[in-house]
């Protein structure tokens, strides 16, 4: 909007995602157990990745050998994939593909922060439906159909649940489908976490049912971020729907980065192997952690990178995270991104050694309350 009385035009407001803007700018601590990215993996990890980096090649409606190699992972048809830059950039494509100004938007409390600024980006409004901490952060199905309005166009949930790591099961979301099916709704299903998940994992979202979109990457479960390999599996019609959405956000995909993505997806098995090896035994120390302090109350993840404890008498804990970060160099997420000021989110997808020493860190910091 321009300024009225002449002069340069006012800039609106672009704070969409709160919680991206500190994870990019707060100060890196020596314990630093906020990211929630899976350790990287360095270039020489992925095999023969100096023999593909061409600069440039054929991808404009999607790099065809990694749309062929996400759709066999996934058992589904190249037609009902489309690629995107990682599953942020798969999850705006989808709300600017499917979503116009004034549309309604239900999404999940609490919930990943950027999940909130997409919609809101393409000039929809959102709602919410909570998901409690009483109920494990299960998905409640009648929750959703409360919730629901004839404006509503899209409903957005998380599988693992970003901040919980809580896993939404088969059932729960057949019966999410049954509701959606019956009001006329998609629902988009960030699964980022989902191949991060080693035991009784459901199926994806997508080949439940055609109100499903499945959103995911090689960044969470993987360690592959910085490829930006993302992707939308979705009924045909939708997923072109997202592909003419792209041609206006970044037309086409990095060519090196999708060509190393699709190398990536040969070795697949190695990378799972890989991610297990560290998450497993972090999970497991987080767990018996967990066990030992009875101050924190938490639901344990299934999956994922990420847990969100609460402490007993806390309201909210940006006082104590604060705390953490300057006299205990240790770095945590404040639960007030995930619009839950009592908790905050702790990641266990890096190092074990930079685990090790954020959780002597914490003990230490929760004796002193």
């Amino acid at each position: 909007m321009s300024d009225t009385r002449g002069g340069t035009p006012s800039i609106p407001d672009s704070n969409w995602a709160p919680y991206m803007e500190w994870a990019k700018t707060h100060h890196r601590p020596k314990w630093d157990l906020s990211g929630s990215n899976l350790l990287p993996c360095a270039l020489d990890e992925l095999p023969g990745a100096a023999e593909v980096l061409d600069l440039t090649g054929p991808n404009d409606n999607g790099y065809q050998p990694l749309v062929e190699a996400i759709a066999a992972q996934y058992g589904t048809s190249p037609e009902r994939v489309a690629t995107a830059g990682g599953t942020s950039g798969a999850n705006f494509l989808t709300c600017a593909a499917l979503l116009r100004p004034g549309d309604e938007v239900l999404i999940e409390l609490p919930a990943y922060d950027p999940l909130l600024g997409a919609p809101r980006l393409v000039g929809a409004t959102v709602t919410r439906f909570e998901r409690r901490f009483e109920d494990g952060y299960a998905l409640d199905p009648d929750a959703i159909r409360a919730a629901i309005t004839p404006r509503t166009r899209l409903i957005i949930i998380t599988s693992p649940h970003n901040p919980s790591g809580v896993l939404a099961s088969e059932q729960e979301l057949r019966t999410v489908a049954e509701v959606a099916e019956a009001t006329g709704v998609r629902v988009l299903v960030d699964e980022v976490y989902l191949d991060s998940v080693y035991a009784n994992r459901p199926p994806l979202a997508a080949s439940i049912s055609d109100v499903f979109i499945s959103t995911s990457s090689l960044t969470k479960s993987y360690g592959l971020a910085g490829l930006r390999a993302g992707w939308v599996i979705a009924a045909p019609d939708v997923a072109e729907a997202i592909r003419r959405a792209r041609d206006v956000v970044d037309a086409v995909g990095s060519y090196p980065s999708d060509r190393l993505a699709t190398l990536a997806f040969q070795s697949l098995d190695h990378f799972t192997a890989r991610a297990r090896s560290i998450l497993e035994p972090n999970l497991a120390a987080l767990l018996e952690f967990g066990q030992s302090h009875p101050e924190l109350e938490w639901i344990p993840p299934a999956g994922g990178t990420v847990a969100f404890p609460r402490i007993r008498g806390i309201d909210d804990t940006g006082p104590f995270v604060d705390m953490m970060l300057h006299k205990y160099k240790t770095g945590l997420v404040p639960g007030r991104f995930f619009q839950s000021p009592g908790h905050f989110r702790i990641a266990f997808g890096g190092p074990a050694d930079i685990l090790a020493g954020g959780l002597e860190a914490l003990a230490r910091a929760l004796d002193s309350l």
